[in-house]
């Protein structure tokens, strides 16, 4: 009797294989759980670091009872076929994207920038950015690929330099040594257009932890080889030798003290500046978004210290996110207080900027339900979602539908307009045929059949 869970979460397997497995999967249990509507459009999957395939993680989405879920992966956007069609097999909303690390650090004129020397979203570099490029319509792809290629190539060259100094600490503590090769990028989807992180760089370090010392309280002690010292939360956790998040656990705490010794800057040629990624993005289609992340007390991945970041003058921030070209600010509700998010929901609807939520999944510990969305301040996200997976199937048949081209017909409304009418469009679409229906959808949305 096939295994369908783990030949639908095995990364070694053909994507192909994955989505039959998907499918006869549903036809055995075709019901959908119930669910509230909640959606996220941020997951991480094996193309860049998760414990899920790109079919694993839409399923973990339906049964969590989400209508819609996105893949955004680290400099790649490997999981986007699959993940389109692994959430119409399961008849969800699907969209896709990549997220990327940035520069801010030079102005117009070429001379340092108002953020070149100010920690932006990025806990690891000052003048560095996370953004996203949201909802890239299929015939992109392509471009994507290609664009990204460079990026890849250097953040896996500053990895292998980054194992070399974890190796020589690896070393002095009398564990046996990462092998590049074998223990990262064997490890890692580098070679189908994935990426290679830092978080696995973390994970084999952590497996030798694992293997030198095995699970368990004493693995609490080792870690001060490392120079970390767990919280109490997480120590209990690394306490526990049948914790099912163990790797995970191990190596966020690993994220959180031990990084900062090996790290090294990234440099222009795989954080270019966020100008070019915003340019890049209008050209094929897609929606450049600035990744919020604003003052933050306590992460909901625990990999993350209390820290301060754009609060102090993220009004400045959307002033230089204005020039650079983003069209959209993407943050997550359960991460911030709502005093911060009211703030930067002002700010958007001042500057124009779509609103995209997004909850990023990297780990088995995540839950994939965000039922914050579902709170009046954020209920408005949910048809944000429906709007960005109508952009992405309507710009797939006919570029000029893109939601921010100036050759859309729709162009000329109010942004909160245009919002409405594609998340009509975007509920309207077959969930389980997305592609056949959207010439149909399209033809409605010319007729104006879905402004309101």
């Amino acid at each position: 009797m096939t295994d369908y869970p783990a030949l639908i979460n095995n990364p070694h397997s053909d994507p192909q294989e994955r989505l039959r497995g998907l499918g006869e999967l549903v036809k055995q249990h075709p019901a959908k759980p119930a669910g509230a509507g909640e959606v996220n459009n941020h997951i991480h999957t094996i193309y860049s670091f998760s414990p899920y395939t790109p079919s694993m993680a839409a399923l973990m989405a339906r049964d969590a009872g989400l209508l819609a879920a996105g893949s955004v992966d680290h400099d790649s956007a490997g999981a986007a076929e699959e993940m389109i069609a692994a959430c119409a097999i399961l008849g969800i909303g699907g969209c896709t994207g990549f997220e990327v690390r940035v520069s801010f650090k030079k102005g117009p004129d070429g001379k340092p920038g108002p953020f070149a020397e100010k920690k932006i979203n990025n806990p690891d570099s000052t003048g560095l950015a996370y953004m996203t490029v949201q909802g890239i319509p299929a015939p992109a792809l392509p471009r994507v690929r290609d664009f990204l290629a460079p990026i890849r190539k250097e953040r896996l060259a500053r990895t292998s330099e980054m194992t070399e100094s974890a190796n020589a600490i690896l070393h002095e503590a009398g564990l046996p040594e990462i092998d590049f090769q074998h223990d990262v990028i064997d490890k890692s989807m580098y070679n189908h257009d994935g990426e290679v992180t830092e978080r696995h760089l973390l994970a084999a370090a952590a497996e030798k932890l694992i293997t030198q010392y095995g699970k368990g309280p004493g693995i609490n002690e080792k870690l001060g080889l490392f120079g970390v010292s767990p919280p109490a939360k997480i120590a209990q956790s690394l306490s526990d030798p049948e914790n099912p998040h163990y790797l995970y656990d191990l190596l966020g705490i690993l994220k959180s003290g031990f990084l900062s010794r090996i790290f090294i800057q990234p440099g222009d040629t795989e954080c270019i500046n966020a100008k070019e990624v915003c340019a890049f993005a209008d050209s094929i289609g897609a929606i450049p978004a600035y990744a919020y992340l604003g003052d933050i007390a306590e992460s909901p991945t625990g990999d993350k210290k209390a820290e301060k970041f754009e609060d102090d003058y993220v009004e400045e921030l959307f002033d230089e996110l204005s020039r650079l070209g983003y069209r959209a600010l993407t943050y997550m509700p359960p991460r911030n207080t709502l005093a911060q998010l009211r703030r930067v929901q002002r700010l958007c609807a001042e500057r124009g900027f779509m609103e995209i939520s997004g909850v990023d999944i990297n780990s088995s510990r995540q839950s994939f339900n965000c039922p914050e969305i579902l709170q009046d301040d954020f209920r408005h996200l949910l048809d944000t979602t429906w709007a960005l997976i109508a952009h992405e199937r309507l710009a797939s048949v006919d570029s000029r539908f893109a939601l921010f081209s100036p050759a859309n017909p729709l162009y000329t409304l109010p942004l909160q307009q245009r919002l409405a009418a594609y998340a009509l469009a975007g509920k309207d679409l077959d969930t389980k045929n997305p592609e056949a229906s959207a010439p149909d959808i399209l033809k409605k949305l010319q007729e104006g059949r879905y402004q309101v």
